[in-house]
């Protein structure tokens, strides 16, 4: 058996000329071009590396660039500073914070002063917690707007557009990052799968994978999951990035893994080119939220809360928002 290639290269293709298509259709109807801010201090090589990819594909969709760089010397104080700027700048939609941050500066102060309503990476507290807190993605929802961290949102679309069942599954997610791993058991659970999260701590962790009708791996360590460690005819999405040998690889071992498995991601070309264009999903979902309600941004607290400006995923890509 050969798995199915859950081809992420080819799928974000695809929604990014969804996207400039909305997006072209929003500046017609608004005459406001959906912009996203990217916050950085010092020059961090793969920083400077992501802030091109993230600047090309919102060329690639017709959404609006800003960069935004301080020194690497720069105060906590000066970034936050920046950040409420932002905030305030009813022509920024969305924001994204680029990490490592230099020493010195933390990370989770800055992400606090941001705009929840322009967190389009899903990093604040607000939308990390609405997250967690809404309801099954067939039910009422409950919670007002929020976004959903990029990368797993992007896993999540490569699941649902290749017509893999989620619900009922019993879905395994080695790491807990609360980048990849946390919000990707959130989004499973929503969509009714039965959710494990292993961590260092668990052992043998291969007795839990082998039970994954859905397996999700997000260590970066190269290789950790063998073709033994996955239930024939399971799906395996593999968030993992890594050197072996030269070579950048995943957390799976995508060779013998795809004899294995039902489906599977390949490393590069898998879940990693999702990831910019539900950057720019959230963008022009943050545009539309915040030019339709008429203000530059909801505080914390939103006014009123309609059914399109809820963050439910369950919906295709193309007509979120």
């Amino acid at each position: 058996m050969t798995a199915q290639v859950l081809n992420g290269r080819e799928l974000s293709k695809k929604i990014r000329f969804e996207i400039k298509n909305e997006v072209a259709q929003f500046e017609t109807e608004y005459e406001v071009s959906p912009t996203l801010a990217l916050v950085r201090a010092g020059d961090d090589p793969a920083s400077v590396s992501y802030a091109g990819m993230i600047e090309r594909t919102c060329q690639q969709t017709g959404i609006s660039f800003e960069a935004h760089t301080l020194p690497a010397d720069t105060s906590e104080e000066e970034l936050v500073r920046l950040m409420r700027k932002l905030n305030n700048e009813s022509s920024v939609h969305g924001i994204i914070l680029q990490q490592p941050l230099p020493e010195g500066i933390r990370a989770e102060v800055v992400v606090e002063a941001m705009d929840p309503a322009k967190d389009v990476d899903g990093a604040h507290p607000l939308n990390a917690g609405r997250l967690a807190r809404a309801a099954f993605v067939d039910s009422p929802q409950n919670v007002g707007p929020y976004f959903v961290p990029a990368t797993p949102l992007g896993g999540l679309e490569l699941l649902k557009r290749n017509d893999i069942e989620i619900d009922g599954q019993r879905a395994v997610i080695v790491g807990a990052s609360n980048l990849i791993g946390k919000p990707m058991w959130l989004l499973l659970t929503r969509h009714w799968a039965t959710v494990t999260v292993c961590d260092l701590h668990t052992k043998p962790l291969s007795e839990v994978t082998k039970q994954a009708d859905i397996l999700v791996s997000v260590t970066g360590v190269a290789h950790l999951i063998s073709a033994d460690m996955i239930k024939p005819g399971a799906t395996v999405l593999d968030f993992g990035f890594a050197q072996l040998d030269g070579e950048w690889v995943g957390d799976v071992d995508y060779e013998a893994a795809k004899e294995v498995a039902g489906a599977i991601s390949p490393v590069p070309g898998g879940t990693g080119p999702m990831t910019n264009v539900m950057l720019m999903r959230n963008t022009l979902t943050a545009a539309q939220r915040q030019v339709r309600l008429g203000k530059a941004a909801s505080r914390v607290v939103p006014v009123s809360i309609t059914p399109p400006a809820l963050g439910d995923t369950s919906r295709p890509a193309a007509k979120a928002g």
